[in-house]
């Protein structure tokens, strides 16, 4: 990130390409007058339901803080990375997992002041994903039938996970959540049930047109197998670090 006067208005890149990038945009008017230069690198398919436009938001929020001196502490910083993806409708909650890491529990929505989280304990985990294309969230939160079934299916998975928090609970929360949204198209339950049937877990990125999926090690080869009949699938690793600490 450079900050300079010389600039006419703020510049914003993801992966070497030029964007928009509006999220991240407000985040930088919501900390400087001053328009700066944002580069960004993602190692995750964007717009594809894994958070990336909370995670840009966030980093660049701590990347002006730290170049601009601004002496933010870290709930200041994850405050202005939330609403400014609540102001975009790019998304809800991503920033308060984001900014806690591992297996977050929402009990609460709102930024750090308000919301509360939990988490569920898990060790390092391997997810494989399936991105499959774009999903709009404007689009999803903007209607009014959507929010309401979310609302609706967000309440029971919650109160089952709570008496159960486990990650296989979560995962089969999320499952039920994706399918009883209407969130889950035709080919995204296709996947989720070859999944299944190889032994594995898996369930809908919200919101995105992605599948994520877990297996024991026994059946991981299977697993990936049953992803590969639809796409190239990517691994990743949880990681509880906060962010901030990396």
């Amino acid at each position: 990130m450079t900050c300079s006067e010389e600039l006419e208005d703020t510049w914003i890149t993801l992966n070497g390409k030029h964007v928009g990038g509006h999220t991240t945009r407000t985040v930088v008017d919501m900390l400087t007058n001053l328009p700066v230069t944002v580069e960004s690198v993602a190692n995750i398919p964007v717009g594809c339901g894994f958070g990336a436009s909370g995670a840009v938001a966030l980093s660049t929020a701590y990347a002006l803080n730290e170049a601009l001196y601004l002496n933010l502490t870290s709930a200041k910083i994850i405050e202005t990375a939330h609403v400014a993806e609540v102001i975009n409708r790019s998304g809800l909650g991503d920033v308060i997992a984001q900014s806690y890491g591992g297996v977050v529990i929402r009990t609460t929505p709102g930024a750090p002041e308000y919301g509360k989280v939990d988490w569920i304990p898990v060790a390092r985990k391997e997810i494989l994903c399936l991105p499959l294309g774009e999903l709009d969230t404007n689009s999803v939160i903007s209607d009014p039938d959507f929010v309401w079934r979310i609302t609706s299916m967000g309440r029971g998975a919650m109160k089952k996970l709570m008496v159960a928090p486990t990650f296989e609970t979560f995962m089969r929360c999320s499952r039920d959540f994706a399918l009883g949204t209407g969130l889950a198209a035709d080919n995204i339950i296709d996947i989720i049930e070859a999944v299944e049937s190889a032994g594995g877990m898996a369930s809908q990125a919200m919101l995105g047109e992605s599948v994520f999926a877990i297996a024991d090690s026994e059946r991981r080869e299977e697993v990936i197998e049953a992803l590969t009949e639809f796409g190239q699938p990517l691994a990743y690793y949880l990681n509880d670090c906060r962010a901030g600490l990396l």
